[in-house]
């Protein structure tokens, strides 16, 4: 990416504010006694806690102080001062078998986050963890640490979800998420929308501080502070750790690199400063509010969300980005049928160094279930059952055919034993198989696709439609309720139920298991469970 006219200096990241505020926040310093809490201090676990990128010996643990979680400067009413904040980690849930203690300090300058990186801990086990601030104990969360790398588990079971607009619906779907028996949670992006909220779910008016479109930090903080005031999301982020990374909304609608949805081509140095400021406030609210561990902590405008997550033997989890360094959509970033930019070699969703590591990845993984964590379809996505005609979007993979090709064929090289690709974004439930080259339809069939629903966003939905199992022989399941996936993994057999709700609109809607389907080890793409 190359900056014209903005000094990354000028951020957090690159400051020694920001230097110190990630050391006191991760536990790599010791919390002073200089630093105890405010002697009137309100309950300051408003937001819950959570876990997050599980590691075979140990987890990165979250909360944020916010006592006034909608204070209007985003400060969530703390004193603009650093606060001691202690952690215990304990084998059981009374916390008698205490494992590790430790003590943190949230600071101002990360929103008074603390993200202690927990180590030690004893591979594929449940723990349990709390915080302290002054006479306050937060809520207790649950967490469990991979497999051994060496282990070969009988089982991994996980949920994956996105797209969860605060002003569509109830998240019923994490209350039933959190009563899943699960080792983790995969979130794939828009945990939350950018837009201006002007009313609530029943349609009543809310504050005006939301009013306004999500553009600066103290908005962005107060965004994250009314989706996580919502219980059952807090309830899911306290039962199981997370793998997290974005798509778009966390900054903006559909923006690729350095251009936002609307830039001004005319205005392209201004337009192009303000973006990364942007930016650079949306990445650092979205760190402070979500259980990272140092390594994702941005530097201004850029942060570092591709990753690696093994689990023991059995599986490993590649988590993409797909919007930092990716060409701007070829035609605009709409769809159609006519666009040949989309089949240019140099187009990119990834940029060239994310691709490299990708590739390499495929080189030396030795997982049995080789995970893509991605933001949107990479399948073609055809919306007219019309043969001669190719009408697809060109924000996903759709817009960037070559790297997609490039990227499957180095998976068939390789000998990627199975690969499937967990992908949110669409708000429906696809299942499908990953073909070598969609402009061949007998082309091999290379891995397979699982595209999640979104939590609220669209509202409703609807059950089935028949228009895109017609337009893509390759799709062997399609639905667009609300929901999640829930995914079983054994050695010999990948199955994902498509979890649906009869309606978000309202809240207590029961949920179902709407299908199932299959991948079984070595054989590549989907099958009916």
């Amino acid at each position: 990416m190359q900056f014209s006219g903005v000094s990354r200096r000028g951020f957090l990241g690159f400051s020694a504010a920001g230097a110190g505020a990630v050391l006191l926040g991760t536990g790599s310093w010791t919390a002073s006694a200089a630093y105890a809490a405010p002697a009137h201090l309100a309950y300051p676990f408003t937001l819950g806690v959570a876990s997050g990128d599980p590691l075979h010996d140990g987890v990165v643990l979250w909360t944020r102080l916010a006592p006034e979680a909608f204070a209007e400067d985003g400060s969530g009413g703390m004193p603009d001062r650093p606060v001691r904040v202690e952690y215990e980690v304990a084998r059981d849930e009374r916390f008698r078998a205490v494992v590790r203690r430790g003590s943190v300090v949230a600071t101002p300058e990360l929103g008074h986050s603390v993200h202690p990186e927990v180590s030690g801990l004893q591979p594929a086990r449940d723990y349990f963890y709390r915080f302290r601030v002054g006479r306050h104990i937060s809520p207790v969360g649950r967490t469990r640490t991979a497999p051994h790398p060496y282990a070969m588990p009988r089982r991994l079971r996980f949920a994956f979800a996105s797209c969860q607009a605060w002003q569509d619906g109830y998240y019923t779907a994490y209350e039933h998420m959190a009563n899943e028996d699960l080792d983790l949670v995969v979130h794939l992006g828009d945990y939350l929308y950018e837009y201006g909220v002007r009313t609530n779910k029943r349609g009543v008016t809310t504050d005006p501080r939301f009013h306004t479109e999500t553009v600066e930090l103290s908005r962005y903080r107060l965004q994250y502070a009314l989706y996580k005031s919502e219980a059952p999301l807090q309830a899911a982020h306290a039962a199981f750790p997370w793998i997290q990374t974005m798509d778009d909304h966390e900054v903006d609608n559909n923006w690729a690199d350095d251009i936002p949805e609307n830039a001004d081509p005319k205005q392209k140095n201004d337009t192009t400063e303000r973006f990364l400021q942007r930016r650079a406030d949306a990445f650092q609210a979205m760190y402070e509010n979500m259980p990272m561990r140092a390594a994702q902590m941005p530097s201004g405008p850029d942060i570092r969300l591709h990753r690696r997550l093994p689990y023991g033997r059995l599986a490993e989890f590649t988590m993409l980005d797909t919007r930092q360094y990716r060409s701007d959509q070829p035609c605009g970033d709409g769809g159609g049928t006519d666009c040949a930019d989309r089949f240019d070699p140099d187009r990119t969703m990834l940029g060239g160094k994310q691709r490299a590591w990708l590739l390499e990845g495929f080189r030396r993984s030795s997982a049995r279930w080789h995970i893509l964590g991605n933001q949107a379809p990479m399948i073609q996505t055809d919306r007219n059952p019309d043969p001669a005609v190719t009408d697809v979007w060109y924000d996903p993979w759709d817009g960037y055919v070559a790297e997609r090709n490039r990227v499957l064929a180095a998976a068939q090289q390789q000998g990627v034993r199975n690969l499937v690709v967990i992908t949110g974004d669409r708000h429906q439930n696809y299942a499908a198989d990953l073909h070598l080259n969609y402009a061949d339809p007998d082309s091999a069939v290379v891995g397979s696709e699982f595209v999640g629903t979104s939590i609220t966003s669209g509202g409703d939905g609807y059950d089935l439609d028949r228009t895109y199992l017609d337009a893509n022989p390759h799709m062997k399941f399609f639905n667009s309720q609300r929901g999640y996936s829930s995914v079983t993994v054994t050695p010999d057999v990948w199955r994902n139920d498509f979890r649906v709700l009869d309606y978000v609109t309202r809240p207590g809607s029961p949920i179902s298991t709407r299908a199932s389907v299959v991948v079984q080890d070595r054989v590549a793409g989907v099958q009916p469970a």
